[in-house]
């Protein structure tokens, strides 16, 4: 029976390491998987999913507007699809996981969506909001602060690599830009500003 799950972390948790993986048991083993990426996210090239390890695969894109739903319909019309695997999740919109739950529902495809909780202040992003109240399955993948705590924050730097607080929710960036931290070392870092 098809689910949708959410699986979700701070930075540098492996998420797009964990999808790539996915995407190679379900080629290994002769099905289709199709990977999904938001198209904002062009640190590695437009329509690409890589890991910091080296792992890289090819993509489709959405965008804002994108009707995922027919998207992977038109898809798996033309060729089977056995799981739907969707990086950066967090940049889905509320009614791209409601197109998300139609493909598990009406399509029967297991969705498995990968993706951040919270943003650099804190708030909840708009797709992980939606992913966690409605996907069947939510799990957490795990990375450490530098004094070995669970990371489950967001400092977003300058270029200075000083934290800030302000500023758009989405500002594309990696370890130059982003750094996980455990609640403790988020706090002090901001109450510094």
């Amino acid at each position: 029976m098809a689910q949708l799950y959410f699986y979700y972390s701070a930075m540098n948790a492996g998420k797009s390491t964990t999808l790539l993986q996915s995407a190679f048991n379900y080629r290994e083993r002769g099905m289709t998987p199709f990977i999904l990426t938001a198209a904002i996210d062009n640190r590695s090239g437009v329509g690409k999913v890589a890991s910091r390890i080296g792992l890289e695969a090819e993509a489709h894109t959405f965008e804002p507007t994108s009707d995922v739903f027919e998207l992977i319909s038109k898809h798996h019309n033309e060729q089977k699809l056995d799981c739907i695997l969707v990086d950066e999740s967090q940049f889905l919109s509320k009614q791209q996981v409601s197109q998300l739950t139609d493909v598990v529902d009406s399509l029967g495809i297991p969705v498995l969506c990968y993706g951040l909780r919270t943003d650099f202040m804190g708030e909840l992003f708009d797709g992980a909001k939606y992913l966690l109240a409605w996907a069947d399955k939510l799990i957490e993948l795990k990375t450490v602060c530098h004094c070995g705590r669970k990371a489950n924050h967001v400092l977003r730097l300058d270029e200075n690599g000083n934290a800030i607080s302000g500023g758009n929710q989405v500002e594309i960036g990696g370890n130059d830009r982003y750094v996980s931290v455990c609640r403790k070392h988020y706090k002090s870092e901001l109450n510094k500003l």
